[in-house]
């Protein structure tokens, strides 16, 4: 079905494509979130946020290195990219064979491999978490003033804890968003997937993201968490820092939803059920979040 939203964002891959003289012929969307993700034939086109074009030439350059070091992954094309039109930053990816979401033990291995490897030679930042929590509550018309305040002040509480993290496993290169959704199997291996935020930082901060669907979505079950602790090798939980960094993904996940909700009715009552959860409304957690967005 088209909608608003599918046609903005075609008509972005519309001059894209003209610019990287490619075909639209039986385009199709993947998925139309923050990043905006098509397919075209044999070519997947990932099209970024505005004032996002050193974030997408440094996915490119994280793709290629994790290639040099033999990590499966899906791998961009050997053109020249970034493509820069319309306002946008657009990468071209190789279209992988037929394949599933990965789950949780798929993508432990994964991530144990990626946090072993050395330092890249070229910048990849640091963690920033809390990247755009501000400009999205700013932003968001469905919040009222007292709900906008409190997640304000949450906010200012989850930044100092963050300053004051106790010690933990040792910085590496993380991948940044580590979920199933960012892991693809196809009947051979798994691959990584999506690198808009990888950077140097805690490795609890990946596994936090598994422990988030386990304790806050209620998506995987305990067997399921204890398998992908086992495949990593390691439970986060067990950390004295993971409170602030689960803390940081919930706060993270209701701003998205707020930020969803200004074009999409149905994630409005979603948004704000996140909201209530972390005001203490709705009991304890898992608190069954629902997924929003296309």
């Amino acid at each position: 079905m088209t909608t608003p939203r599918t046609e903005q964002s075609f008509a972005v891959l519309r001059t894209i494509a003209e610019v990287a003289g490619l075909t639209l012929d039986g385009a199709e969307p993947i998925r139309l979130a923050e990043n905006d993700l098509w397919r075209l034939k044999d070519v997947v086109v990932r099209i970024a946020r505005a004032g996002q074009e050193a974030a997408a030439a440094r996915e490119v350059a994280v793709a290629r290195w994790l290639a040099q070091h033999n990590i499966p992954a899906v791998r961009p094309m050997s053109w020249d990219q970034p493509v820069h039109a319309g306002g946008r930053a657009a990468t071209f990816w190789e279209l992988l064979p037929p394949h599933r979401h990965g789950t949780e033990a798929d993508l432990a291995p994964l991530l144990r491999q990626m946090h072993e490897l050395p330092t890249p030679s070229f910048s990849i930042g640091r963690l920033q978490p809390f990247v755009r929590i501000a400009e999205r509550l700013a932003a968001a018309n469905s919040v009222s003033d007292d709900d906008r305040q409190w997640l304000l002040d949450r906010l200012s509480e989850l930044q100092q804890q963050w300053s004051n993290l106790p010690a933990g496993r040792p910085h590496c290169v993380i991948h940044g968003d580590a979920w199933g959704g960012n892991c693809a199997v196809t009947d051979q291996t798994a691959h990584l997937m999506d690198f808009e935020r990888t950077s140097l930082g805690p490795p609890e901060w990946d596994l936090t993201s598994a422990a988030v669907a386990f304790e806050t979505f209620g998506t995987i079950s305990a067997e399921r968490y204890t398998a992908y602790c086992a495949a990593y090798g390691y439970d986060v939980r067990n950390w004295a820092g993971y409170p602030t960094l689960r803390g940081i993904r919930e706060l993270r996940l209701v701003t998205f939803a707020l930020q969803i909700a200004e074009h999409d009715a149905d994630a409005l009552e979603q948004a704000h059920y996140r909201l209530e959860c972390l005001r203490g409304l709705r009991g304890l957690r898992p608190w069954r979040w629902q997924a929003v967005g296309l």
